[in-house]
């Protein structure tokens, strides 16, 4: 491993790993131990996964793969030497890590914020490029046209967030992927559409970086063949349209399918449609039903909206099976260490309170 000869970290240049390191102690306890990790004699780092849909594990990464993902990232955005770089996402995981790898690997000037909600307030630089949360995005609105090109993960990117973006000039892009797939192995653009681009379809679809391609199991889940960041193929619980073996709509999860009376619902696409009725946080899930096997229902964060529900009946946007059956309030939902809905832990809440 190896430090670019242009790689600075706030502002500084380093001429040896021993600098940087005792340097980065300076910047964040969690930054050095991940240098002393990437410089060390092993061939893999060990990576925490996010545990939105489980329990956490640690996966072990291979130090080479995470250099190809930096240069297939800094290429495809058009990120190049010297570029000026934010880190506002947690080292602990693999979006922070990257992020450092990209910088030490590609010769970035890299500057480290804390991993809050809103990291661009006291903010007064402009930046080539960094990468956020949509919370963070969404609170970062005002000031975003510091950065100029933006990559989005760890969640949706509700429609009321995706409007807002279609009158900013930041190039904004959403991106699919998971630790083993040491972060993104394709993306969706999400504004300054121009030409072919205005074609609807388009801007649904995720399209896969450079020499990654994508299948479908017999579950109907997305199949990654990204021999360049992984050794073998990763088989996810992504339920996806194929639209062919570089493109495809992600339409949910496969283990949150909800079974209701024989009819087999998505809760990620009902709750795209709901997103335009709901202004709090909110998520659709299935319990345990006598007659139904599964009740569709619907937990939304925050004090009791007694309004919700006659909304609800009437809305056009949902099928007679994708209206919830119960509507729950709880004051706050558990989130997993990056911020995302904990929707397992939440609902031990649920059991509790009600």
């Amino acid at each position: 491993m190896f430090i670019h000869k242009s790689f600075k970290i706030n502002g500084e240049s380093f001429s040896s790993i021993e600098e940087l390191i005792l340097f980065s102690e300076g910047v964040s306890n969690e930054i050095a131990q991940f240098l002393k990790e990437w410089f060390n004699l092993e061939p893999f780092v060990e990576v925490k996964t996010s545990g939105s849909t489980g329990t956490p594990k640690i996966i072990q990464l291979q130090k080479a793969l995470m250099i190809n993902s930096a240069k297939v990232t800094g290429a495809y955005f058009n990120i190049k030497e010297n570029a000026k770089v934010l880190l506002c996402m947690s080292p602990n995981f693999i979006a922070g890590k990257m992020m450092l790898v990209r910088a030490l690997t590609l010769g970035w000037h890299l500057d480290v914020v804390s991993a809050t909600s809103n990291p661009l307030r006291t903010i007064k630089k402009v930046y080539d490029f960094s990468a956020m949360v949509p919370l963070q995005l969404h609170n970062s609105l005002p000031q975003i046209n510091k950065i100029k090109k933006l990559i989005v993960g760890g969640g949706v990117v509700s429609e009321k967030l995706l409007n807002q973006l279609q009158v900013i000039k930041t190039n904004v892009y959403a991106t699919y992927g998971m630790t083993e797939t040491i972060t993104h192995i394709a993306v969706k653009k999400l504004n300054n559409f121009e030409g072919k681009e205005l074609n609807l379809n388009v801007k649904f679809n995720y399209i896969t970086l450079p020499n990654i391609t994508v299948s479908k199991d017999y579950r109907g889940c997305l199949v990654i063949n990204a021999p360049e960041v992984a050794n073998e193929l990763v088989i996810t619980n992504d339920l996806v349209e194929l639209i062919s073996e570089t493109e495809f709509k992600w339409l949910g999860r496969f283990d949150t399918i909800i079974n209701s009376g024989g009819v087999k619902l998505i809760p990620e696409q009902i709750e795209e449609k709901l997103a335009s009725i709901i202004q709090k946080r909110f998520f659709i899930t299935g319990i345990s039903d006598p007659i139904l096997g599964e009740k569709l229902i619907l937990l939304v964060e925050g004090k009791n909206d007694i309004s919700l529900e006659s909304k609800l009946k009437k809305t056009t946007l949902l099928s007679k099976y994708e209206k919830p059956k119960e509507i729950y309030f709880i004051n706050a939902f558990i989130e997993t260490p990056t911020s995302k809905i904990n929707r397992v832990e939440t609902m031990k809440l649920l059991k509790n309170i009600y």
